[in-house]
């Protein structure tokens, strides 16, 4: 046995302990499998597009253009540089978006691979969030295409970045956590998922600003966890400057209460769903 492979883990039904806890040691000892899951998703998503990694950056901006003429053209939406609004954004969401769904649709390979060999199953739901930041990383690039080219500022604010990056994967780990969890025991769950992630997109400030809501309903912005995730992500591209510290407090206790939520409900169902022989 080599020192980079994982020390065979001895599962015994019936002892009761810290659960989550022992998962997170065995998804600490199976990180290098999730690396792997990650670069085979990434080959195999490229290997026979005809545009390949290009797609990545393309898609962002045809929806970009069709948004600002719906948007800022048609209905005459006075956002001041509307693409680069929009993107800093509907990049973020779709990084949110894309993982926890695809962390749903990788409950029968999860349940395939586990009758054979044990894996934490957890290691399917951080591999679906990590080709979801490549894909991030890779769309952030004609983000900064289209800030060059309509001569927005560029601001020293944008090595927050990284920091927003984080506080989102954080709060996706746990809501993909609890999806995969649900779609692993019910099969309708991820073809209803999709449906909430569609409604909840238009609930977020993203196509619009939060000062354009009606007064009487920006309760339902203000309660959105989404709402200062996308603003955590947004206002060091867009505005320049680094979030409020009300704003980033309210990112950073979503992303930890939604990665402990997740993570002990994901823990809590272990031994129903079974972790595999």
């Amino acid at each position: 046995m080599t020192s980079a492979t994982p020390a065979p883990i001895v599962y015994d039904s019936a002892r009761r302990g810290l659960l989550f806890v022992e998962e997170a040691k065995a998804l600490w000892l199976y990180r290098h499998l999730v690396a792997e899951l990650v670069g085979r998703d990434i080959k195999v998503r490229y290997k026979r597009s005809v545009l390949g990694v290009a797609w990545t950056m393309l898609s962002p901006l045809l929806n970009m253009l069709a948004m600002t003429w719906v948007f800022s053209l048609v209905m005459r939406m006075d956002v001041k540089n509307f693409p680069v609004y929009f993107l800093t954004g509907s990049i973020f969401w779709a990084f949110f978006a894309g993982a926890t769904s695809h962390a749903a649709s990788l409950t029968i390979d999860a349940a395939e691979i586990t009758k054979r060999v044990y894996i934490p199953r957890s290691v399917f739901v951080v591999s679906a969030v990590g080709v979801a930041l490549v894909n991030l990383c890779l769309s952030l690039v004609p983000l900064f295409l289209i800030i060059l080219f309509t001569g927005f500022p560029i601001h020293a604010s944008w090595l927050f970045v990284p920091v927003s990056i984080l506080i989102g994967a954080l709060f996706t780990t746990g809501v993909g956590l609890i999806v995969f969890t649900l779609a692993s025991r019910f099969v309708d769950i991820k073809e209803t998922y999709l449906v909430l992630v569609g409604a909840w997109f238009f609930v977020t400030p993203i196509v619009y600003t939060q000062a354009m809501v009606p007064e009487r309903f920006r309760f339902i912005v203000r309660y959105n966890p989404m709402t200062y995730l996308v603003e955590v992500f947004r206002a060091p591209l867009y505005d320049g400057w680094l979030p409020g510290p009300k704003t980033l407090a309210f990112a950073a206790l979503a992303a930890i209460s939604s990665l402990a939520i997740g993570w002990l409900f994901y823990a809590a169902r272990i031994e129903e769903y079974g972790r595999g022989s």
